[in-house]
């Protein structure tokens, strides 16, 4: 088990989905934890099950596409908990399912506004406690259409593949500050977008459809998995690691263990010599 007891770490997204998941990990290993989303219900329960668990939970109400309100509940973070020490952007929504043509405009630009300035907003508003503490941990949920195409999710892959690119950047602007920014591919798991992919139906594609049928029969990606690697990119372990999306199902755990090639783990097409 990798070490976050006591860490402060903020939970977007944490309502639902693998959000919630990954916070009832961090609370289960000691952490504690701000779990940030729209719905009162939804955090209600989360809050709920890690108390159950014996776990310490915080819930904020916030949108993360609004940047005062990440920025209050920063506050509020570091009013209970002190300064956050681990931000973990895991707020996002599908989006539109069909081609783009038959796309609407405003729920693209919508998906976008989430995925990714969601992302962008919730490190904006952390960013300066881990640059003055000199420590701190970013990771952000990558997803389908970040490293391929992925026909008829336009607006999800495109929002995902930018944050995988905005966490690469990001990663370099923070380094000398020791700060660590990567992405975490989940994989394939059960949630409300599995769901929405089966009503959609013909419009997501026979593939997505099939896919998203046997998630839902299997559960998909197991949490544990998830939570492992969540713990890993939050923990000392991971000093020596930035700026790389790292898949649930890759071989991670080599990277404990010392230095890897710049090209491993990251979004760059390899170049032609």
């Amino acid at each position: 088990m990798f070490n976050v007891k006591n860490l402060s770490v903020l939970v977007t997204g944490a309502g639902r989905g693998v959000g919630k998941r990954l916070a009832i990990g961090f609370a289960a290993a000691g952490a504690r934890v701000g779990l940030l989303a729209r719905s009162k219900a939804e955090l209600d329960l989360a809050s709920l099950e890690i108390e159950h668990g014996g776990g310490t939970a915080l819930r904020v109400r916030a949108d993360v596409t609004d940047l005062e309100q990440m920025g209050a509940a920063v506050d509020r973070m570091r009013l209970h908990y002190g300064s956050v020490q681990v931000a973990v952007c895991a707020a996002a929504v599908q989006g539109p399912i069909g081609p783009l043509l038959d796309n609407s405009p405003k729920a693209w630009t919508d998906t976008v506004q989430t995925n990714l300035f969601g992302v962008m907003h919730t490190c904006r508003v952390c960013l300066p406690q881990m640059i003055e503490r000199r420590s701190g941990k970013i990771i952000i949920l990558s997803g389908g259409g970040a490293l391929t195409a992925r026909p008829n999710f336009s607006a999800y892959a495109a929002s995902k593949a930018a944050v995988v690119r905005f966490a690469e950047t990001l990663a370099e602007e923070t380094r000398d500050h020791n700060i660590q920014v990567n992405c975490m591919a989940p994989g394939g798991t059960y949630t409300n977008m599995t769901d929405e992919i089966l009503r959609a139906g013909e419009r997501a594609g026979w593939k997505e459809e099939e896919e998203a049928l046997q998630i839902r029969q299997t559960g998909g990606v197991a949490p544990e998995k998830q939570i492992q690697l969540a713990l890993f990119l939050a923990s000392e372990e991971s000093n020596h690691v930035s700026g790389k999306i790292i898949h649930v199902h890759d071989d991670w755990k080599k990277l404990r263990h010392g230095s890897v090639p710049a090209e491993l783990y990251t979004l760059r097409r390899v170049q032609k010599v």
